[in-house]
């Protein structure tokens, strides 16, 4: 069941950051030909990649920490017994749902909530920024899930 909730939930990440990575490249490229060989620069494409750029950089580093891929030390962990390392595993984990719960979603949410009100818009394409910002909280809620997914997988290493 959590195994296939997982290969459901990589599945939609890949295709997510595909398609950004896509659109980011579609738009540098329409940017460079438009300004260099039509000698009129398009105003939305550095918007546009800007945003992708967000979006799959806090989207990739939810994926990247499930995929143990993020950026961390684990000299400690391999120099541990394998109790205390599965210890000191789950207690890493506490601490990223603690940080993506306090700082990426509910900081996230006041953040969207603040951009809303305020009526920010984008200055190319008058996206409202809540938008944009919308990918910190969705980040954060993809971590926490992440994070308990592995706790679960950790628990059920460790009954094994």
């Amino acid at each position: 069941m959590i195994k296939s909730i997982t290969e459901l939930l990589d599945k939609l990440f890949k295709g997510v950051l595909s398609g950004l990575m896509v659109l980011m490249v579609f738009c540098v490229t329409w940017q460079v030909f438009s300004r260099y060989v039509l000698n009129s620069p398009s105003s939305w494409t550095e918007e546009l990649a800007r945003f992708a750029l967000i979006w799959i950089g806090l989207l990739g580093s939810a994926y990247a920490y499930h995929l143990k891929m993020h950026l961390g030390l684990d000299l400690l962990v391999h120099k541990l017994q394998p109790t205390s390392a599965v210890l000191l595993k789950k207690l890493l984990h506490v601490l990223a749902v603690l940080f993506a719960a306090v700082v990426m979603v509910y900081g996230g949410i006041q953040l969207v909530m603040m951009t809303a009100e305020l009526k920010q818009y984008s200055a190319a394409l008058q996206w409202p920024m809540a938008m944009v910002y919308l990918c910190l909280p969705i980040s954060g809620l993809m971590m926490i899930l992440y994070a308990m997914l592995d706790w679960v997988a950790l628990v059920e290493e460790s009954q094994a």
